[in-house]
């Protein structure tokens, strides 16, 4: 399981930036009359949403006993956090059919489907801004998801963040899509996408490569600042701090961390990165109280390569790729007792995955 650890000031002034940014956006693109007095603008955007804020926790893995011969048995307990999640958000999306609020409140951790959908149920403004601080299994990470789309007739503007702590994504896309109609339940959209990112693809540690695949890593180890007394067979932390007495230790478990932590750092000293990139994509909803079938898509089959040094068309031998995502909900009851159920959506942003699925059957006996 992959955890980023934060520093929640700075990564909140982020997401407060992106969040003004993706409002000015879409407030520009969409037509709005100059003379709608603010008051009567803001009633009706922000009418049927919810603002909420919830907290869920509860207990995480056991305590784990480690032992150790090295000076006699020796038994040292791992104990690992509570898991907590801190939810703040507000939304502002409309209910398909076969989405039913089986919560009294919004506590945090309901998770719609088709918020991934290029079209919502209704047309015109709906938003979702949610910042979710997590921790699992003793590690803390940062969750992030706000967009703000709008659809019309013929066209689609959405704009939208995302950080996702265990796929370790992030990114802001804009997207300005026409939109075709076939019939009421089918729609086709072709625009473009602009995405901005950490340039993806950028190996920090292929300067240290040797032909045979190794790594120069006590080179690169003493030049971050760490030392080592070969004689006494003692490491020293940068900040002088001895971290390990025997070369295993330091192979195993100090060397892993300065790579990691290396690695992070020379990512988070380049600047982000834009693409701009041609999308297609469909839309597709059908809804009867004993059927149901929703699924959407979304494909970037080319991208522009600006020839920049961190461009991800060099990481990809300057060829395109293909970054997509999509989702499935459908559902059948057979009969007043038997019915199934199959719910997911999948992304593919950069190589990088990640998805959310689920399958089942319902028997109601009585």
């Amino acid at each position: 399981m992959i955890g980023v650890k934060i520093k929640q000031k700075t990564k909140m002034e982020n997401a407060m930036r992106i969040s003004k940014i993706l409002i000015l956006f879409i407030v520009l693109s969409i037509s709005t009359k100059a003379q709608t007095p603010l008051k009567e603008f803001c009633k009706k955007t922000f009418k049927f949403s919810t603002f909420y804020v919830a907290a869920n926790g509860g207990t995480s893995v056991s305590d784990v006993d480690v032992f150790s011969v090295d000076n006699g048995l020796e038994t040292v307990v791992v104990k690992t956090p509570y898991d907590y999640n801190l939810a703040l958000g507000i939304r502002k999306i409309a209910r398909f059919g076969y989405e039913n609020k089986a919560n009294t409140f919004y506590d945090g951790t309901e998770e719609s489907w088709s918020d991934g959908a290029n079209v919502g149920k209704v047309d015109g403004l709906e938003f979702l801004f949610e910042v979710d601080y997590t921790r699992q299994q003793g590690i803390e990470y940062l969750d992030q998801h706000h967009f703000l789309r709008y659809v019309a007739d013929h066209y689609i503007v959405k704009g939208e963040y995302l950080e996702n702590g265990f796929a370790d994504i992030k990114y802001v896309e804009m997207s300005e899509r026409y939109r075709y109609k076939v019939g009421k339940k089918l729609s086709f959209n072709i625009g473009l996408a602009q995405r901005m990112s950490e340039p993806y693809g950028y190996d920090p540690l292929e300067d240290w490569l040797l032909s045979n695949g190794d790594i120069h890593y006590t080179y690169l180890a003493i030049e971050q600042g760490y030392n080592i007394n070969v004689y006494e067979g003692e490491y020293f932390s940068p900040d002088g701090k001895l971290v390990a007495t025997s070369k295993e230790v330091w192979e195993s478990v100090i060397i892993p961390t300065m790579l990691s932590d290396y690695s992070e750092k020379k990512r988070g000293d380049l600047k982000n990165k834009m693409l701009q990139s041609l999308v297609v994509g469909l839309d597709f909803y059908h809804y009867k109280k004993n059927f149901w079938f929703h699924s959407w898509g979304s494909v970037m089959p080319y991208h522009h390569n600006d020839g920049g040094l961190y461009s991800y068309h060099k990481y990809n031998n300057d060829k395109q790729w293909k970054d997509y995502s999509g989702g499935l909900v459908f559902g059948y009851k057979y009969n007043k007792h038997l019915g199934v159920f199959v719910e997911g959506k999948y992304n593919k942003y950069w190589n990088r995955e990640w998805y959310d699925f689920k399958l089942g059957i319902n028997y109601v006996i009585f």
